[in-house]
Protein backbone atom coordinates (compact mmCIF):
# COMPACT_ATOMS: atom_id res chain seq x y z
CA UNK A 1 0.00 0.00 0.00
CA UNK A 2 1.43 3.57 -1.06
CA UNK A 3 1.30 6.74 1.15
CA UNK A 4 -1.01 9.12 0.22
CA UNK A 5 1.55 11.78 0.97
CA UNK A 6 3.03 13.77 -2.54
CA UNK A 7 6.81 12.37 -2.90
CA UNK A 8 8.01 16.57 -2.40
CA UNK A 9 5.94 16.40 0.83
CA UNK A 10 8.09 18.50 3.67
CA UNK A 11 8.96 16.16 6.68
CA UNK A 12 7.75 18.24 9.93
CA UNK A 13 10.61 20.41 10.67
CA UNK A 14 10.92 21.52 6.89
CA UNK A 15 7.62 22.77 7.17
CA UNK A 16 8.25 24.19 10.65
CA UNK A 17 11.26 25.92 9.05
CA UNK A 18 9.37 27.49 5.99
CA UNK A 19 6.51 28.75 8.34
CA UNK A 20 9.39 30.71 10.42
CA UNK A 21 10.29 31.69 7.16
CA UNK A 22 7.11 33.34 6.06
CA UNK A 23 6.46 34.90 9.28
CA UNK A 24 10.09 36.50 9.10
CA UNK A 25 8.88 37.75 5.39
CA UNK A 26 5.18 38.95 6.83
CA UNK A 27 7.31 40.71 9.57
CA UNK A 28 9.66 42.66 7.66
CA UNK A 29 6.41 43.70 5.37
CA UNK A 30 4.58 45.08 8.26
CA UNK A 31 7.67 46.97 9.80
CA UNK A 32 8.02 48.21 6.53
CA UNK A 33 4.74 50.02 6.64
CA UNK A 34 6.05 52.20 9.24
CA UNK A 35 9.30 53.56 6.98
CA UNK A 36 8.18 57.13 6.76
CA UNK A 37 9.98 57.98 3.59
CA UNK A 38 8.36 56.31 0.23
CA UNK A 39 11.16 55.76 -1.97
CA UNK A 40 13.10 54.39 0.97
CA UNK A 41 10.44 52.44 2.00
CA UNK A 42 10.49 51.23 -1.86
CA UNK A 43 13.81 50.24 -1.86
CA UNK A 44 13.31 47.96 0.94
CA UNK A 45 10.86 46.31 0.02
CA UNK A 46 12.13 45.81 -3.13
CA UNK A 47 16.19 44.00 -1.15
CA UNK A 48 13.97 42.18 1.02
CA UNK A 49 11.73 40.27 -1.68
CA UNK A 50 15.06 40.47 -3.86
CA UNK A 51 17.00 38.55 -1.11
CA UNK A 52 14.32 36.17 0.12
CA UNK A 53 14.25 34.89 -4.20
CA UNK A 54 17.84 34.68 -4.33
CA UNK A 55 18.06 32.13 -1.13
CA UNK A 56 14.79 30.05 -1.28
CA UNK A 57 16.98 27.48 -3.34
CA UNK A 58 18.36 26.82 0.24
CA UNK A 59 17.87 23.17 1.84
CA UNK A 60 19.93 22.52 4.08
CA UNK A 61 18.86 22.87 7.98
CA UNK A 62 21.58 25.05 9.59
CA UNK A 63 21.79 27.05 6.25
CA UNK A 64 17.92 28.10 6.92
CA UNK A 65 18.47 28.68 10.58
CA UNK A 66 21.56 30.86 10.16
CA UNK A 67 19.72 33.16 7.57
CA UNK A 68 16.42 33.18 9.89
CA UNK A 69 18.52 34.47 12.70
CA UNK A 70 20.86 37.38 10.28
CA UNK A 71 16.95 38.37 9.17
CA UNK A 72 15.42 38.10 12.50
CA UNK A 73 18.42 40.62 13.68
CA UNK A 74 18.22 43.06 10.56
CA UNK A 75 14.76 43.19 11.48
CA UNK A 76 15.12 43.87 15.14
CA UNK A 77 17.83 46.49 14.24
CA UNK A 78 14.66 47.77 11.67
CA UNK A 79 12.49 48.07 14.41
CA UNK A 80 14.92 49.69 16.90
CA UNK A 81 15.56 52.42 14.08
CA UNK A 82 12.28 52.91 13.67
CA UNK A 83 11.26 53.66 16.78
CA UNK A 84 14.27 56.06 17.48
CA UNK A 85 13.07 58.24 14.31
CA UNK A 86 9.69 58.02 15.70
CA UNK A 87 10.65 59.25 19.70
Amino acid sequence: MSSKLPKAALSLKQFMLRQEVLKLYRDIFRTLRYVSDESTRLELKEWARTDFRNNKHHTDEATIKSMLFYGKKALQDLEKSLALSRS
